[in-house]
Order: structure tokens, then sequence, then C-alpha cells
């Protein structure tokens, strides 16, 4: 099941603001006319905030929720605070929930939306604004239904904020892949990173990928992966400094899912990053990932 809402791309933003807040409802149109269809929902639920409250700071949750932040805060956040921010960022990361229990019961799920890697427990940054896989992936654990999640993060950039939100637990597992030499400048350290020079072409990046994933696997046993396929690791990227094809995306992505599949693990996905301001050129990048579920045997849609 995929999961899509709107609100997703309904967010009024300032004129030639960097964020393509359209590509979610662009994908979800494009998603629409194929084999897909029938296969997407909205969230029927929000995040709570006593979900946020298993990753987040209570003071910085309630200040986001009632309009109060910082000028500084939210120039970090890197989006203007509105009613609408707040019920978009709540209805996506009830999304990003939703993905991770339908692949608990089903084996595959994905939410148009998520992969907020950046966000902390006292702030956000770089776009995101709670930590949508660590929200859930603590969820998943307090609620008894997996012992043990791993986060695997192939986004062109870092994912500090989860780096640092799960450094003191041994239940859920981060999992990096990114360029070395890109935003976050300062990079905490995941369980395993796996930093790639500029200019990082399709076959060590796909190496990278196979042995990232079969040393997690094996290593920690996961009972659920929550992956961030971002786009943004594609050559064409404005905020990437990759070498990857489009092609090379949609190997990443097929590498993921017959990993878990073949290896019974369920996978959740969340969208993740992509900075192109040709919206279509866009889409082609994200599509791969979809494009990969529907041309692997194992998946019936």
């Amino acid at each position: 099941m995929l999961y899509y809402h709107p609100i997703y791309s309904a967010l009024a933003l300032p004129k030639k603001h960097r964020f393509p807040i359209s590509k979610y409802h662009t994908l979800y149109q494009r998603l629409n006319t194929c084999k897909f269809a029938q296969h997407i929902e909205q969230p029927e639920q929000k995040i709570t905030r006593d979900a946020l409250l298993l990753c987040h700071d209570s003071n910085y949750v309630d200040a986001f929720l009632a309009g109060t932040l910082s000028d500084k805060a939210i120039k970090r956040m890197g989006f203007p605070w509105s009613e609408q921010l707040v019920e978009r960022t709540l209805i996506s990361l009830g999304g990003s929930l939703a993905a991770a229990e339908f692949a608990l019961q089903h084996g595959v799920g994905a939410n148009l939306s998520g992969g907020y890697h950046h966000a902390h427990r006292e702030f956000g940054s770089g776009f995101c604004i709670f930590n949508d896989w660590a929200v859930v992936a603590a969820t998943l654990v307090a609620q008894q239904r997996a012992e043990k999640v791993l986060i695997f993060d192939c986004d062109v950039h870092q994912g500090d904020g989860t780096a640092t939100l799960v450094s003191d637990r041994d239940d859920i597992i981060t999992c990096s892949i990114h360029c070395e030499s890109n935003f976050p400048r300062v990079k905490p350290h995941s369980d395993l990173d796996f930093a790639l020079p500029v200019g990082t072409e399709d076959k060590q990046y796909l190496e990278t990928v196979q042995e990232a994933i079969t040393l997690a696997t094996r290593i920690h046993q996961p009972d659920i992966i929550l992956y961030n396929a971002g786009a943004d690791i594609y050559r064409g990227d404005e905020l990437g400094h990759f070498n990857i094809s489009l092609k090379g995306v949609y190997n990443r992505d097929s590498i993921i899912i017959e990993h878990a599949l073949t290896h019974h693990i369920p996978l959740a996905i969340a969208l993740g990053g992509g900075y192109q301001r040709d919206i279509d050129h866009l889409i082609d990048v994200h599509q791969q990932t979809f494009l990969a579920l529907l041309d692997n045997p194992a998946i019936m849609i």
C-alpha cells in the first residue's frame, strides 16, 4: 500500500523557495495512472504528540504545534511556520507510520512523503521538522510490534538527526550511505556510515549499497527496515554531488527491495530528498523506486 495526502503538496511557500513542494502531488498523479492506482490511500491518522515525545523534546514539540518557535528556529527549520505546516507535518508522519504498519502485516508499504532525517531532538533542520523514521521506529518498539528496527538511509545527505536521536539505543539501528562532502557539515556517527566521495558513480555506489544492506541485516537481524529512498543521489540533482544514473537509482532500489523480500524482512519506504527545479525530471527519479516495486515478481500489484 502507498500512502498519500493532498496536503503533502498543499503547503503555501514563498516564491522561489528552494523546496520542491509540488513533487508529491506530481508523483501521485504519475503513479495514479499505472498499476498503483488501486493501491494508494490517505493516512487515516495523524501522528500523536505522545509519539513525537518518544524522540523529540516536549518544549520543541509544543512550540512548533503552538506557533511559538523563535525566528532562528524557524529559519533553521527551512519552512515558514503556519497552521497548514503543522497539519501537513502531523499527517505526513502519520503516513510514514501507516506505511510501516502495513509493511509489518503485508511485506511492503510506502509513504509518498517522509524521510525527514535532519530533524533533531530539540530543533528542525534542512526542511525536516520531526524525524519520521526515528519516531516510527520508537513507536513500533514501544508498542512491542518490533524488537529491532533498521533505519536504512540512502539519501545523499547523511541522516544526522536520526543518528543523534537514537544513538543511545540498541533496538534502533541506523545505517547511512551518503556523500562525504555535503550537508550536514557535522556528521554524527550512525551505527554504520558509508561516506562516499563527490562524483561517485553507479558501480561503486551499488556495490556499497549491497555491502551495507547485507552487513546491516546480517549483524542486527531487524524485524523491519525503514528505508529512506532519497532521489538526490541522481547526477542531475542540484544539491547532490554524486554521478548516479537513472538506471543506478532503479538498481539501488531493486537491491533493497529484493534483499528485504528474499530475507522476509518487512520494508517500509519513505520518499526522501530530491532537488531539481524541473519537477517532471525530478519525478522521473523518484518514480524509479516504484518501478522497482512493480518489476519485482514477488510483489503482487
